[in-house]
């Protein structure tokens, strides 16, 4: 009875209640140093008391008592929390870097949607270790779930490798843990008018309890991020915001390289980034001799397919407000099928090769009432790599109510040197908003390429989407031209139709076995060649059992179809011949609590492939040491056995960070690949002061083996550092 009870009070919250909270404007401005009880700068502001859970009871009240309270100034946003709690020496924190996963360890963060537009918002957030979260958000955040569980950086909802300037402090005590933000009002944008009303939230994990509350609730299918969900903030008074961030750099570096013919160079280099604040609503992004040596190096990956690999783009210039140029089509966690515009194209030139970046410039923000972004860079010409190229974007956005919207992108790459050509490709997308649970998204494109039939050069897809507490289902169909060729972008294959179908539920039973949560689903995605070949097909049918205690236990079967057209080499001297293969295999996954010390993760997959059987496994444990020491170690092991032969594979990753305070830390990465046998480390200090700016010290070890001796080595060592200066 009990569970009808808090589930029917928690519809009724939603239906009926829209949370509202007043800011007021400080008198005095509050000393941030995370002593929220005892700064009388707090005393007169009016609380946010009141939270609600999400998990594990959902609809219940939070099991320890939350207090926010929000300021602001002529120029700051203010927002203190006291996360009071009975047994404040059991806090939980898992990380003290900057943007560390915050659902695994005692947080507290909060969302502003500053136009309350529902589309565009920040994220903000801290641990008891004082750690800077903060994230962009776009698309309504409908999508935040999944890039905010597993951190992967940018997204069409999600940006958590956006960084800002702000500040924030932290305090412990026998009552519990305490923080003060104070976010600069010129790093926000907003509208010019007097007396706004913004979109806000607040959410609080107590990690130990598994426990999630949010102040507006949030139904069980979305996070935080979805920002028509927010409640109101009220009677915001801002000021027209303005200002000039420049950030100079400067580096040497020394470059070894050992081989059938060895060398040893020196250089130094400087470049700078500028940042102007054209409106309130308008930021003009500038960057000169653009360098990127303190980005940790990719996870490597082994392709067992005949399709192109996606590595998510890590680099601070492309990834503000990298949303507003995604444009494409998704397909599913390890990346897109389409995406008109990927940054990771300008800068890299065949095979991965380095290629400098001259400079550019970029002008986000809104113009008019609509979403305006222009991206122009030009990269220098590589001897025997590549020629001079120049890069241009245009994105044009109206954001409109109920999650909808309409959009267009332009894309031109300018081939330079005398065999040169202009690559030009164009899209639109749309979203309509059905209700609050459902939408329709729409994509097309098409692009223009020297000597490719222009008939034949587009791409499709139509998405039809509902998710509602208990089920989430879609169906989209997607067609790809044989001519279609975004050179600025990412196509993952070519020439092809396909369907896509998803049910997934979500039960949750009154305390049975421990159980949280059950999630049978089934999901299918299949591609055609425009002839009616089916040239993959995959049915996935699963079943998710989450408990209370933080393990989860999936369970599931996939039927695979692979129509391989042409031959292709898998492995060394083992080839896939043309044909159908169709194959089962059992997928089993276990997760236990990632907010513990040491916990453990492995996805597995036993069974048919290509026609013959593979053992897929990839077991990953992280071990922490209070909130100094982190690491990860993982491997993802094939043993493969074909009809054309037998082979395996195992790449092997180890990261390890030692975080003396949340801006200062060592992080090391280090993977081994057995299939291009090369192992390979890359070693970080990192000092951050502001923005991403401060020291970096980098050392990247890379070697090839032949059986023994070494065949060959590459090795680096990089000292950098840049400075924010804030003109006004």
């Amino acid at each position: 009875m009990k569970k009808y009870f808090y589930t029917i009070t928690f519809l009724v919250s939603i239906a009926f209640s829209q949370q509202i909270t007043k800011a007021t404007r400080s008198t005095v401005d509050p000393t941030i140093d995370g002593n929220v009880l005892n700064d009388p700068a707090w005393e007169d502001i009016p609380a946010v008391t009141t939270f609600i859970q999400k998990t594990p009871d959902e609809g219940k009240n939070a099991s320890e008592n939350t207090v926010v309270k929000v300021a602001y100034s002529d120029h700051t946003f203010f927002v203190s929390v006291v996360c009071y709690d009975s047994s404040s020496d059991a806090l939980v924190v898992s990380d003290t870097r900057r943007d560390s996963p915050l659902n695994t360890s005692d947080s507290f963060s909060f969302i502003i949607d500053t136009f309350k537009d529902y589309q565009t918002g920040y994220l903000f957030g801290t641990n008891p270790a004082g750690i800077e979260y903060d994230a962009q958000i776009t698309g309504g955040g409908e999508e935040g779930g999944m890039m905010r569980r597993f951190s992967m950086g940018t997204g069409g909802g999600f940006n958590v490798n956006w960084d800002a300037v702000w500040e924030v402090e932290t305090q412990r005590g026998e009552y519990g843990w305490s923080a003060e933000f104070a976010i600069p009002f010129k790093t926000l944008r907003y509208k010019k008018e007097k007396d706004q009303s913004w979109g806000i939230n607040f959410e609080r994990v107590i990690a130990r309890k598994k426990e999630e509350v949010h102040w507006a609730p949030v139904s069980r299918q979305f996070t935080m991020t979805r920002l028509i969900s927010a409640g109101t903030l009220t009677h915001m008074n801002v000021p027209n915001a303005r200002n000039i961030k420049v950030m100079p750099y400067a580096l040497g570096q020394n470059n070894k390289v050992k081989g059938e013919t060895s060398s040893s160079e020196s250089d130094s280099n400087f470049g700078l980034d500028a940042k102007v604040s054209v409106s309130s609503t308008m930021t003009l992004d500038l960057t000169y001799n653009t360098d990127f040596a303190q980005v940790e190096a990719d996870d490597q990956q082994i392709n067992l397919d005949r399709f192109s690999l996606f590595f998510p783009e890590k680099r601070a210039f492309f990834l503000e407000n990298a949303g507003l140029f995604s444009v494409g089509t998704g397909g599913g966690f390890f990346g897109p099928d389409i995406e008109m515009f990927f940054s990771r194209r300008i800068g890299v030139g065949p095979e991965g090769t380095p290629v400098p970046i001259l400079g550019g410039g970029r002008l986000t923000g809104t113009l008019a009432g609509m979403k305006i972004g222009m991206l122009s860079m030009g990269t220098d010409a590589v001897e025997d790599v590549t020629e001079a190229n120049q890069y241009s974007v245009f994105r044009l956005k109206k954001e409109l109510p109920n999650r909808t919207h309409i959009g267009g992108m332009i894309t031109a790459l300018d081939h330079g040197g005398a065999d040169g050509y202009l690559n030009q490709a164009y899209a639109v997308d749309a979203q309509v908003g059905i209700g609050e649970l459902s939408k329709i998204i729409v994509f097309a494109g098409r692009t223009d390429t020297p000597d490719l039939d222009k008939d034949k050069a587009y791409a499709y897809h139509i998405e039809l989407a509902r998710d509602t507490k208990q089920i989430s289902s879609s169906l989209s169909y997607d067609e790809v031209g044989a001519s279609f060729n975004p050179e600025m972008g990412f196509l993952k294959r070519e020439n092809y139709r396909k369907w896509s179908g998803r049910i997934f539920t979500r039960f949750r039973p009154e305390n049975k076995l421990g159980l949280l949560e059950i999630r049978p689903h089934i999901n299918f995605d299949g591609y055609w060649k425009m002839n009616d070949f089916q040239e993959s097909g995959r049915w996935h049918i699963d079943n998710h059992w989450e408990f209370r205690s933080g393990f989860e236990f999936h369970t599931g079967v996939n039927l695979v179809k692979e129509g391989v057209s042409s031959p292709f080499e898998i492995a060394k001297d083992v080839v896939v011949p043309a044909g159908t293969y169709d194959d089962k295999e059992i997928q089993i996954l276990i997760m236990t609590d990632r907010s513990k010390p040491i916990s453990f993760f492995t996805m597995n997959r036993i069974g048919g492939f290509f026609g013959g059987d593979r053992i897929n496994v990839t077991p990953t444990i992280q071990y922490r040491y209070k909130d100094k020491i982190t690491s990860e170690f993982s491997s993802n092991y094939n043993k493969v056995e074909l009809p054309g032969g037998n082979f395996t594979t195992n790449l092997l990753r180890a990261r390890i960070t030692y975080a003396f305070t949340p801006k200062m830390y060592v992080q090391t990465l280090l993977q081994y690949n057995s299939r291009s046998d090369q192992w390979s480390m890359n070693g970080r200090f990192i000092w951050q002061q502001s923005a991403a700016t401060g020291l970096y010290i980098v050392y990247n070890h890379m070697q090839d083996y032949d059986g023994i001796p070494i065949e060959s080595s590459t090795k680096s060592f990089v000292v950098k550092y840049s400075y924010l200066f804030d003109a006004f």
